[in-house]
């Protein structure tokens, strides 16, 4: 699993971002550690994001979340004092957002490259009628992250049975898909060996892989839109039932 270091000036901050993305998750949570302020006040410590950073090191990878750009250079300073040697990135994507896309993603078992995409392309369910997120950075660290276009998400790859699957449902809680039930969806689309996608039928927006909370988000779907679910292989027929019976539930907010 794909560990965070968070840091920030203000540990308040921090750790209200950090209680925030876990509202998000369904299951076991990613380890998360929180390197905010410097001598008790505002600032950050480039000795205590590279504590934070070895703490972690058993692990596959550690995405480095932070809130302003001075935040990047001690979190860059730190990957030299560090003693673990684990992949590390530092993401260029938005504070807040990227916590939350970021942690939901590794919750569900994603790559370092796809959290780090995935973080990267946070804002893209903010930007109105489907423009590209502006003014981010690329990711810093060890490598850089894929493009995070599509919001970072792989698309579904090629069936070799050629087995596919669609079903066209309509969302009936009230709010629509907000990131409680986005969230949902990706903790539910992990379980297959298939990445499922959904299409907004109503709005023309898609189709969304059903593993990335942000591409979700990014659809605008409301109440009564109508989605179109999608998926290849062996297990589309079960992950198309799942994911429609959530949306047909109105995810329990109805």
């Amino acid at each position: 699993m794909i560990g965070f270091v968070v840091v920030s000036h203000s540990e308040p901050l921090a750790v209200a971002a950090v209680d925030l993305a876990m509202q998000m998750i369904h299951g076991d949570a990613p380890p998360v550690r929180v390197a905010a302020g410097a001598d008790g006040g505002f600032g950050t410590d480039a000795v205590a994001i590279a504590a934070a950073i070895d703490e972690l090191a058993e692990i596959d990878g550690v995405l480095i979340l932070t809130d302003l750009g001075s935040a990047v250079l001690s979190s860059e300073l730190a990957l030299e004092l560090r003693e673990s040697t684990q992949p590390v990135r530092i993401s260029g994507g938005p504070f807040v957002e990227g916590a939350t896309a970021g942690i939901v993603r590794a919750a569900t078992g994603g790559t370092l490259d796809e959290v780090a995409a995935e973080a990267a392309g946070a804002l893209a369910a903010k930007q109105p009628h489907g423009e590209e997120p502006r003014g981010e950075e690329p990711p810093r660290g060890d490598a850089p992250a894929p493009d995070a276009s599509g919001a970072g998400a792989p698309a579904p790859e090629a069936s070799p049975t050629g087995d596919v699957v669609e079903r066209d449902v309509t969302v009936v809680n009230p709010v629509g898909l907000h990131s409680r039930p986005a969230s949902v969806i990706v903790k539910a689309a992990s379980g297959w060996g298939t990445v499922p996608t959904v299409t907004d039928l109503t709005n023309g927006k898609g189709p969304a892989p059903a593993n990335s909370m942000i591409a979700l988000l990014a659809l605008g779907a409301t109440k009564d839109h109508v989605l179109r679910l999608r998926a290849e292989g062996p297990d589309a027929a079960a992950a198309v039932d799942a994911l429609a019976a959530l949306i047909e539930d109105g995810f329990g907010e109805t």
